[in-house]
């Protein structure tokens, strides 16, 4: 018992710190707790100890072996020894380790897939599906110009609260990963939509005066992430779109259409908030494979 109290303690202290200290958003930081929990639930039915003083390399490592042996993709075991690295940085931090086990631990190698985007003229076929002359409609067009306009998560647009986009002046305040703030300017279109949304569509949705939340479900309240896909794939299958549509799926093709157009990579990952802008590389990546396909599609030796 005493082991037990003593991992599940530190990891409960470790989530806290993640909240607190870290600003990590409430996802973010049940993905570590599932990681570290499987970490434990393998151990204690390995008959390891499930102290963290004494976990080593091994105990690691063997956790690792076996989730490869269940056939878990590369990136769900990489993203398992962050969160156990992330821990154990914790475990050092607060003194209750002298030793990180997981130091010298490396990631496997991911093979990074190009995320899919659409084309122009899909977005624009997925933009005319909503039925605008109904309020709910409206809040979906609204919802789907901003985050094509904008390339904001769906988890950033559906905390948006009415007084964080200034329709005067073109920008919307949202808060990102580590609750870091940043300003994103929103374009023509996404403006045009979100006001015609405020002023026919929003107060037929509002049940509480005292609901700032920008896009409202039916029932007057925020939006969930479930419902927001929901409401997507149904739009995307209504279009005819051939593809797996995810809200990410906006978010990539904001920022591969505006590298194609010429933006400057410095200023894409400004918009989109990465922290490293390796993350937003992959989208160069991505522009060079369609100007391949529009080169081996078009050139007539190719």
């Amino acid at each position: 018992m005493k082991e037990t109290w003593a991992m599940l303690t530190c990891l409960e202290a470790f989530i806290e710190y993640l909240d607190y200290e870290k600003g990590l958003s409430l996802n973010s930081r049940e993905a570590y707790r599932r990681d570290l929990t499987k970490l434990y639930a393998f151990l204690e039915s390995t008959g390891r100890s499930v102290d963290p003083v004494e976990l080593n390399k091994q105990d690691i490592m063997a956790f690792l072996t076996w989730q490869l042996d269940k056939g878990q993709a590369h990136s769900t075991i990489a993203r398992s020894l962050s969160s156990i690295k992330g821990f154990f940085k914790f475990l050092i931090l607060e003194g209750l380790i002298t030793h990180n086990a997981a130091l010298d631990l490396e990631n496997p190698r991911i093979k990074r897939h190009l995320p899919r985007v659409l084309t122009v003229s899909e977005v624009d076929r997925l933009m005319e599906i909503p039925p605008v002359a109904i309020p709910r409609g409206l809040r979906d067009r609204a919802m789907l110009e901003l985050m094509y306009g904008t390339g904001i998560r769906v988890s950033e647009m559906l905390a948006l609260e009415v007084n964080d986009i200034n329709l005067t002046a073109g920008f919307l305040r949202c808060l990102g990963k580590g609750r870091k703030e940043r300003i994103v300017p929103v374009n023509g279109s996404a403006l045009r939509w979100v006001e015609h949304y405020l002023a026919h569509g929003r107060p037929l949705l509002l049940k509480n005066l005292r609901q700032h939340t920008l896009f409202l479900n039916a029932r007057g309240s925020s939006m969930s992430r479930q419902g927001y896909f929901k409401i997507l794939s149904g739009y995307a299958q209504k279009a005819g779109l051939d593809k797996d549509i995810t809200p990410h799926t906006l978010r990539h093709s904001f920022a591969t259409h505006l590298l194609e157009n010429g933006a400057d990579l410095r200023s894409v990952q400004e918009m989109l908030g990465h922290a490293d802008i390796s993350t937003t590389q992959i989208y160069t990546h991505l522009t060079r494979s369609r100007l391949l396909e529009v080169y081996q599609l078009y050139h007539p030796r190719a």
